[in-house]
């Protein structure tokens, strides 16, 4: 079965200017969300005690809030947890009161309030301020390492120029995930920062995919007699490597949103950073990557014997 025709020659290239002015208009409208709103950091990164509970009968936010501010937790951050019966409760940490201490306060507050055996203790996490920072810290170093880990390689088996391509298709890929996860209020936390390595690997693998084609048909151009612009030449490898890279993507995103649908609350944010994350991507590989690499042809074009040699790479 044949989605895609082999001999598909749509203008990805003529069109970038259209595709530049798209995608700078969602990174700003991403930093913009992120300098206002910021994003809704987990308790992996703020420190403080979670608590899930379920209740027999669905309660409402205001009166799960309104029980437990007698008890000192006003400021609790609460949220419905995958069914209307399971409750989230986020709070912040007492000095030298323990996490324990501040879950069976928090079960006692809910049992006055509810009626005894109303609701049930799930679960209790307890993160201290200072690990949280140290995890923040780690997060950003880990996204910081990756990107330049990127630009080096790429640099290596490419041209420089084609590495700065990749990293601000990366950068351009993020800050739009980023942006999504402070327009939506989700959750950010570790397993979300693992899903944003995991979608730079995947976009800079689509991005390497259309790359080497890029410098196969610049070998071959060599040996023509009559040679064609190099505009031409990406926006061929672009087609060529067209059917490769949405298959891949669509297949991918199948497995992904089964996660997001049947995974459960556990997973749920991961799996829409993934879905966000592989979309833009995508879109990145086509319209980003590549014509950013040719817009910088003339900046970073490096002598003959250095684009020889990129070609005589493997």
């Amino acid at each position: 079965m044949q989605l895609i025709r082999p001999d598909i020659n749509i203008n990805f290239i003529g069109r970038r200017k259209m595709a530049f002015a798209i995608s700078g208009l969602m990174v700003l409208i991403s930093l913009g969300l992120l300098a206002t709103r910021g994003l809704n950091f987990g308790i992996d990164f703020t420190g403080g005690t979670l608590v899930e509970v379920q209740f027999k009968k669905a309660p409402e936010i205001a009166d799960v809030r309104k029980s437990i501010t007698p008890a000192g937790f006003s400021q609790a951050i609460i949220q419905q947890f995958g069914t209307p019966d399971e409750i989230l409760i986020r709070v912040q940490n007492k000095a030298g009161v323990k996490s324990s201490a501040i879950s069976t306060q928090i079960l006692g507050a809910l049992t006055t309030h509810f009626g005894a055996g109303a609701a049930e203790m799930r679960r209790v996490e307890y993160v201290g301020p200072q690990v949280g920072k140290e995890l923040a810290r780690a997060g950003i170093m880990a996204l910081l390492v990756a990107m330049l880990a990127i630009l080096i390689y790429v640099t290596f088996r490419f041209q420089f120029r084609f590495a700065l391509g990749a990293d601000v298709a990366l950068l351009h890929d993020v800050t739009i995930v980023l942006g999504l996860f402070s327009l939506t209020g989700k959750e950010f936390t570790l397993p979300v920062v693992a899903a944003l390595l995991t979608v730079i690997g995947y976009s800079l693998n689509d991005t390497i995919v259309v790359f080497d084609r890029i410098r196969e048909n610049l070998a071959a151009n060599r040996r023509r007699k009559h040679r064609q612009d190099e505009m031409t030449i990406t926006n061929d490898s672009v087609n060529q490597t067209l059917a490769r890279t949405l298959m891949t993507s669509f297949t991918t995103l199948l497995v992904v949103f089964a996660l997001f649908i049947f995974g459960g609350e556990v997973i749920h944010n991961f799996a829409f950073a993934l879905i966000a994350g592989i979309g833009v991507g995508t879109y990145s590989s086509i319209f980003v990557a590549s014509p950013i690499m040719l817009a910088l042809k003339d900046t970073f074009s490096g002598d003959e014997a250095a684009i020889k040699a990129m070609e005589a790479r493997p």
